[in-house]
């Protein structure tokens, strides 16, 4: 609905009659000049009030600007003093809205707010317009009349109807207040100019801003005429692009390639290459611009201008180097493995200092379970990188590293590049699992492959055959995983750093499954702290009675399977809490799964406990010997490697040669075959630590002598009884002491290494230190005959051997660097048997 108000005219401004009171409106983002025409909506139910009530009475409104347009109640407080007296010429009533045209008539000053609770009343009085016309008013009103007029010649949109009308005015403050209102300014400045009352200052204000706006105008312009000048070529380009667009739909091809080739170019500007490798996209888009959309070359080219955009050339994470923090994540996420987090402080207390410093190559080697491939995930976010891990078991094929050539069907990039895309960014952590099982065959060697990628001096520069382009690798922080170093290449070995990790002791897989295995587990299966509780003696049940490895594997599958127990529980509506100790284990998981004594036990001569050093850890190793009458052959079985067979020979030959000292007939072996035997026979056993415990056996079967069962050994024996330095000395150690036994036969020369083992075993167990054979015997056999086992051997009390030279004492052997041989001796009668433990 408009109503038309335009009634008796609008008075001219030498007969305004000014009420002393009159409505008000307030006006946001909007000034309004006297004797100008201006639309105004009107919203607030207030305005809307004051309108009625001005359309009722004269028509006349008060306009009034706000200081704070975001107001949206506001007060006498903010608004401005001096408004616009005006008059309503039309209003249209919305749904949500009136729309009114008002023209100014004239500046008046707010002298009182009126109180009312609907709408705002004001007392005001007039401030009558200054008359004046000397010569600097006049050249002021030139000056702007001419600026108004070049603003319009510089591109200002005014229309020429407003142009005629300024050059007819003769008012100054009039002209003023027109020229003010078509300026792009703020509500401030023209509330500025509003309250100006001399018409001269105002003239002045308006000249200041119309300057303001012709340099701004002069800028644009410039701005303009320069992106048209650039846009030149561009444009030109445009033109020839489109023509070729049409000419490519009358062939049939369609738009769908021109909008590609343009999301190419933009990928091209966007992923901040290097300029060798933005030449040869660039190359191949151009390549890729001339092919027909449907051939197979152009699907090659676009899918490798897909893998080169997508690369993440000059993308890097930022490292954390507060050592504190990275140290507080490591403890976090692990319990224990402390050479590994100080090796790691260690590299980013250096690369703090020397930030240019180039990434190790660590190489975690260790038993399954033990952690290394989650420490490569908790370094990662220790530091703040991306994590990337690759699978490398079983790869046999060298493209699998370097990538394929593009002229191969299904070429693609080698997993190296394959991860730093994964990662969007060129300095993840990158952890190669699993490379000690990397294969060879017709196909290439990938450990060859590796060499480049794991060294520093070189991966700055690697190459990838699929990209043809050089990559650098030396922002990347590699962590390769093994579980044995000796399948590993020695120059690919030579450029890692190898770290160790060992066994698990009791103590530390009780804590590894207190702080992590059975928070995670509990959360997997939907139960709360409160429902189920594992005490000390819980863990240590479990540990021992359920698992026997190196790592925690089957530790935390056990502690799933409790949990499952307990959650079946819970849903036949037995509510518990639920307690699990050493005493109620088996109602949770049944019988153990290993004895509390040791699994092979004997009592009979020919029968020894060795140590064996595995991929999965240190392991108990039983050798069995047995005779029976034949022709003198010997034989070995158990699923053992050349290595061992050969340790039995050279044990026999070493027994055969020193017959009469150990008592027996120079002619024993004539009419006797000899059977030894390695229980779990189809696992594959072999290397050469196992010449002492067949020895010891041999010895006892012929000697009639047990082998003591709390006694295990390891060493490589020679046909002259010399007892060689063998490895994996803390695994050994470690296995010995999970299955409960605590008296241990090593070489001599592996002394120093005991200091490599846990301190809480090394106290807990007794070492002996073997130069010879006669030393491993003197110690491993018991004094006297077994009576219950016939030999033909002569009665023999005891071996003539040398007293040992006494070993030194060291910190972390005090307990067990004894001294001579009749120390030993009464040792080994004075101290109670310990029972063995799994």
């Amino acid at each position: 609905m408009t109503d038309n108000l335009d009634g008796p005219g609008i008075p001219g401004p030498d007969v305004i009659e000014v009420p002393d009171v009159s409505p008000l409106i307030p006006l946001r983002d909007l000034v309004v000049f006297p004797y100008l025409v201006a639309p105004i909506s009107v919203g607030r139910p207030a305005s809307i009030l004051a309108l009625d009530e001005a359309i009722e009475t004269n028509r006349k409104v008060v306009l009034l600007s706000q200081k704070d347009s975001k107001i949206e109640a506001p007060g006498p407080d903010d608004l401005y003093e001096i408004g616009t007296l005006s008059i309503i010429l039309r209003m249209a009533r919305l749904e949500n809205e009136v729309r009114v045209l008002a023209q100014g008539l004239t500046r008046v000053r707010i002298k009182k707010f009126l109180e009312s609770d609907d709408i705002f009343r004001v007392e005001i009085e007039e401030i009558p317009e200054v008359k004046t016309k000397d010569n600097t008013v006049q050249a002021l009103m030139k000056t702007v009349i001419e600026q108004f007029k070049r603003c319009t010649t510089m591109g200002k949109n005014i229309s020429q109807e407003m142009l005629m009308a300024a050059d007819g005015i003769e008012e100054p403050g009039m002209l003023a207040d027109m020229v003010a209102t078509n300026l792009d300014l703020s509500v401030e400045e023209k509330q500025e100019i509003l309250e100006t009352i001399d018409p001269e200052a105002r003239l002045k204000k308006v000249v200041g801003f119309l300057a303001k706006e012709l340099d701004v105008l002069s800028i644009s312009s410039k701005i303009q005429n320069q992106a048209q000048v650039e846009l030149g070529k561009a444009h030109r380009e445009y033109v020839l692009r489109e023509q070729l667009k049409a000419i490519q739909k009358e062939l049939g091809e369609g738009d769908d390639k021109g909008q590609e080739i343009e999301e190419f170019r933009e990928k091209i500007e966007e992923s901040m290459m290097p300029e060798e490798v933005r030449d040869k996209a660039e190359k191949e888009l151009k390549r890729l611009e001339r092919m027909h959309p449907d051939s197979a070359e152009s699907s090659v080219v676009r899918t490798y201008l897909d893998w080169l955009t997508n690369i993440p050339w000059n993308i890097s994470s930022q490292d954390n180097l507060d050592i504190l923090h990275v140290e507080k994540i490591l403890n976090e996420d692990h319990y224990g493995l402390d050479k590994i987090k100080e090796r790691l402080l260690e590299y980013l207390s250096v690369k703090k200092i020397k930030p240019d410093m180039k990434s190790p190559i660590l190489c975690f080697v260790g038993p399954p379970g033990t952690g290394k491939t989650s420490l490569g995930m908790s370094i990662a976010r220790a530091i703040g990188r991306k994590f990337v891990r690759s699978s490398l078991g079983g790869v046999r094929d060298e493209a699998e590293i370097r990538g394929h050539r593009r002229t191969y069907v299904g070429a693609l990039p080698g997993r190296i590049i394959q991860g730093i895309r994964d990662a969007g960014s060129n300095n993840p952590v990158f952890m190669l699992d699993e490379i000690d099982k990397l294969g060879s065959d017709f196909r290439g060697d990938p450990s060859s492959a590796m060499l480049e990628v794991l060294d520093p001096e070189q991966n700055m520069s690697f190459s990838d055959h699929y990209l043809e382009v050089q990559f650098d690798l030396s922002k990347v922080m590699f962590i390769a995983t093994a579980n044995l170093p000796d399948t590993i290449p020695p120059p690919l070995m030579d450029r890692m750093e190898v770290i160790h990790l060992s066994s698990y002791t009791e103590r530390e897989k009780v804590e590894i499954a207190r702080r992590h295995l059975y928070p995670k587990q509990l959360g997997n299966h939907g139960l709360y702290p409160k429902q189920l509780k594992i005490s000390k003696s819980g863990y240590q049940a479990i540990i021992r009675g359920y698992t026997r490895e190196a790592g925690v594997r089957n530790l935390e599958r056990t502690i799933a399977t409790l949990c499952r127990k307990v959650t079946r529980r819970i849903a036949t509506n037995d509510k518990g809490p639920f307690r699990v100790t050493g005493k109620n284990i088996t109602d949770f998981l049944g019988h153990h799964i290993y004895s509390s004594k040791e699994s092979f036990a004997y009592d009979r001569p020919g029968v020894a406990t060795g140590l064996a050093w595995t991929s999965v850890g240190g392991e108990v190793l039983y050798v069995e010997a047995r005779r029976m009458h034949g022709k003198g052959g010997l034989t070995i079985t158990g699923h053992v490697g050349k290595v061992m067979q050969e340790s039995a020979m050279a044990a026999l030959t070493f027994i055969r040669s020193n017959a009469e000292r150990l008592g027996l007939d120079p002619k024993f072996y004539e009419d006797q075959e000899i059977h030894v035997h390695v229980p779990a026979g189809a696992i594959p056993k072999d290397g050469p630590s196992a010449g002492v415990t067949i020895a010891s056996a041999l010895v006892s079967l012929f000697t009639g002598r047990r082998v003591r069962r709390n006694v295990a050994m390891t060493g490589e024996i020679t046909l002259s009884g010399k007892v060689l330095p063998i490895g994996g000395v803390k695994e050994k150690a470690l296995a010995a002491y999970r299955y409960g036994i605590y008296n241990l036969i090593i070489p001599k020369a592996n002394e120093s290494h005991i200091e490599d083992i846990p301190e809480e075993v090394r106290n807990k167990m007794k070492f002996y230190f073997a130069s010879d054979i006669w030393d491993v015997l003197n110690i491993s056999l018991e004094k006297k005959k077994a009576s219950a086992e016939k030999t033909s051997t002569k009665e023999v009390v005891s071996f003539k051997i040398a007293k040992p030279k006494k070993a030194p004492k060291k910190k972390s052997a005090s307990k067990s660097s004894n001294g001579d041989l009749k120390k030993r001796k009464s040792a080994g009668k004075s101290r109670p048997r310990p029972r063995p433990s799994a």
